[in-house]
């Protein structure tokens, strides 16, 4: 009897052990999967980037709250604003998006597929650009795409000042600051420090 029960609860281990197994290596599969979607979405997002990481805002909102729920809009947001506060270049908030969705590996990811390609296409286009010379097709591009990244920068600057939740507290302190950077002579930073730290409170 003791050895029967001895088999049954070494078999029960083994089973809980291999169980345990299997869902490691799910997560560590789900996890890579992710990872590649990140890589591959990223990538071909950078060559839409006309203007700077800004003017994707829409599409990358849309797709990593919308379609896969990595995160919620709420949440984007506030890296969004995170990215805008920190020093460095706007591309920073890709690195926090691919960290928020899959840790350091996905901060890696992510900037690397929005940085690789763009600056690959960047260099084939600048070579090409300057072989073209004084070509007229120089002026007609420059003049395509600069209504281009205004709109894509308009479209973007509208998703970041209407959230599903707006706070009309927000949007008095931004309007507040505004007017002081217009009416008055008080340096900037101080207005926008101001206002920084009064959302900051609200928050």
């Amino acid at each position: 009897m003791l050895h029967r029960g001895g088999d049954r609860a070494r078999a029960a281990a083994r089973g809980d052990a291999d169980r345990g197994d299997r869902r490691s290596v799910s997560l560590a599969q789900a996890h890579a999967v992710t990872l590649i979607e990140l890589g591959l979405y990223f990538a071909l997002l950078s060559l839409l980037t006309f203007g700077g990481v800004s003017s994707v805002i829409p599409e990358m909102q849309r797709y990593i709250v919308d379609v896969k729920g990595w995160t919620t809009a709420a949440d984007f947001m506030n890296l969004f604003a995170v990215a805008q506060a920190a020093p460095g270049p706007n591309v920073l908030f890709t690195s926090l998006i691919g960290y928020r969705v899959a840790g350091i590996a996905g901060s890696v990811v992510a900037l690397l597929g929005l940085c690789v390609p763009a600056a690959a296409l960047t260099w084939v286009v600048s070579t090409l650009w300057e072989r073209v010379g004084d070509s007229p097709w120089r002026n007609i591009i420059r003049r395509a795409l600069a209504p281009v990244v205004v709109g894509l920068t308009f479209a973007g600057g509208y998703i970041i000042a209407t959230p599903h939740t707006p706070d009309w507290r927000l949007w008095l302190i931004a309007l507040a600051t505004a007017a002081g950077v217009l009416r008055t002579r008080v340096n900037p930073l101080w207005l926008l420090a101001g206002g920084a730290v009064l959302g900051g409170l609200l928050l």
